[in-house]
């Protein structure tokens, strides 16, 4: 009988990635990619960041003191340093590929937007449409005022340095032509500078290509603090996106995108784009719908929303805001007290409007009432059932007349009704008047 083989065994331990062999139990291995951002945080970054945050706080509550009688001269402020996103450093800026040619136009509104809602909402609307102002219009003006000898030009030249202006001018060439690839050097430098906007005024960016527009507001939103970033949007890319909707009926693709990226600085959002929208009074269904489709896609601090609904409910009305508020309030943030009544104010105002109400104003009263019934006080509710009775709507009002009567006051405990859960039941005890509390909410898209 032939001798059987002896089995061979392997000394070293197996590995099923099938990589080299493990010398040693023992060796320390590197951390992975996915436990990297798990070690803790350590003690001195703490404390830091507990003091920025009461910093924070301390400037909300004086903001909210100076604007107790009302919001209008006043925005709560949440300053954060600026700091650039992980794809808008200089790498990724210049190895921008450009939008395909099939993105090239940002569609599928026409569907959305009723012929009917339009005419109503242009009851609501002021007559005289004027152009929206724009960074030139602001540095053309200062330049005039300072000299008088330029005051018959149509584009004067800001005083800067001659080898500045060309520099500048030929920035402003390119980006007018620009598709994709390298961005010029030069410009990257101006939110560095004192006159940024002198120099931005140089480089004309109502001329600039739709592509170029956008890698301007990642370098922008990335490197300019709040203050300047709501600036920027107000003076530069607002004017451009409203303009490319009144002439094509649709938004470029990149400058929806150039939207969407501004969005990751809420507070100069609202600022600079959504406020000014709705003061103007003459924002349209279209430009509501479009520009609101970025709230949904984006998520939004709880403490953002909650000032831009309160700034939205005491504003001037105009028939798209009900858009906005309605967006918002879909989010189901907690809302601090004061914001719930200040929305329940928005639409008890209404109760003499002799104007028909839009279907969108029907439509946000119920989402609001839907969302924080159970927040708000008897005497808020026999309001809007006063304001019901006056503001109907066949399909919408029955809706917001059932809610309201199955549902409990503020501050009463669950009775032998069926429990109703609320969105803010969670956060609505006592609390201190005009207080928000600071939320640490990534900004991502949902």
């Amino acid at each position: 009988m032939a001798k059987r083989k002896e089995r061979q065994m392997n000394p070293e331990p197996f590995d099923p990635d099938g990589n080299e062999s493990v010398k040693s139990k023992t060796r320390s291995k590197a951390a992975k990619h996915h436990q990297k951002g798990e070690r803790l945080i350590s003690s001195s970054i703490s404390s830091k960041i507990m003091k920025e945050a009461r910093l924070q706080q301390k400037e909300i509550e004086e903001e909210a003191e100076a604007a107790r009688g009302g919001v209008n001269s006043a925005f709560f402020q949440v300053e954060e340093p600026p700091k650039a996103a992980e794809d808008d450093d200089d790498d990724a800026i210049d190895e921008f590929a450009g939008f395909s040619e099939t993105q090239s136009q940002f569609g599928g509104y026409d569907e959305e937007i009723d012929e009917e809602d339009e005419r109503i909402m242009d009851a609501f609307l002021l007559k005289d449409q004027g152009r929206q102002r724009t960074l030139a219009d602001l540095i053309v003006e200062k330049i005039k005022e300072n000299d008088a000898a330029v005051a018959s030009e149509v584009r004067p030249v800001p005083k800067l340095d001659k080898s500045i202006l060309d520099i500048y001018k030929g920035v402003g060439t390119h980006l007018s032509k620009y598709t994709a690839g390298k961005i010029p050097k030069p410009f990257k430098h101006i939110p560095a500078m004192k006159q940024w906007e002198e120099v931005l005024y140089v480089t004309e960016p109502e001329n600039w290509s739709p592509n170029a527009m956008y890698q301007a507001t990642r370098i922008f939103s990335s490197n300019l603090g709040v203050k300047k970033a709501e600036r920027f949007y107000k003076l530069v890319l607002l004017p451009r996106v409203r303009e490319d909707i009144k002439k094509n009926k649709r938004l470029h693709f990149a400058l929806y995108q150039s939207l969407k990226k501004s969005l990751y600085k809420p507070a100069a959002f609202f600022k600079g784009i959504l406020f000014p929208l709705c003061e103007s009074r003459t924002c349209t269904l279209r430009e509501a719908v479009i520009i609101g489709s970025i709230l949904q896609k984006v998520s939004i601090p709880p403490l953002h929303s909650s000032v831009a609904l309160l700034k939205l409910a005491e504003m001037e009305y105009c028939g798209t805001t009900s858009y906005f508020i309605k967006l918002l309030l879909e989010k189901k943030y907690a809302l601090p007290y004061r914001v719930v009544d200040a929305v329940v104010s928005h639409f008890t105002r209404f109760v003499e409007e002799a104007r028909i109400m839009p279907v969108i104003w029907h439509q946000s009263l119920l989402a609001f009432v839907q969302r924080y019934k159970n927040e708000l006080r008897k005497e808020e509710k026999d309001n809007l059932r006063d304001l019901l009775d006056k503001q109907k709507h066949r399909l919408v009002t029955p809706e917001i007349i059932r809610e309201l009567n199955h549902s409990r006051n503020r501050g009463e405990k669950e009775d032998d009704l069926m429990s109703i859960s609320s969105p803010v039941s969670f956060i609505n005890k006592p609390i201190e008047e005009d207080r928000f509390d600071i939320p640490e909410v990534p900004m991502e898209e949902d």
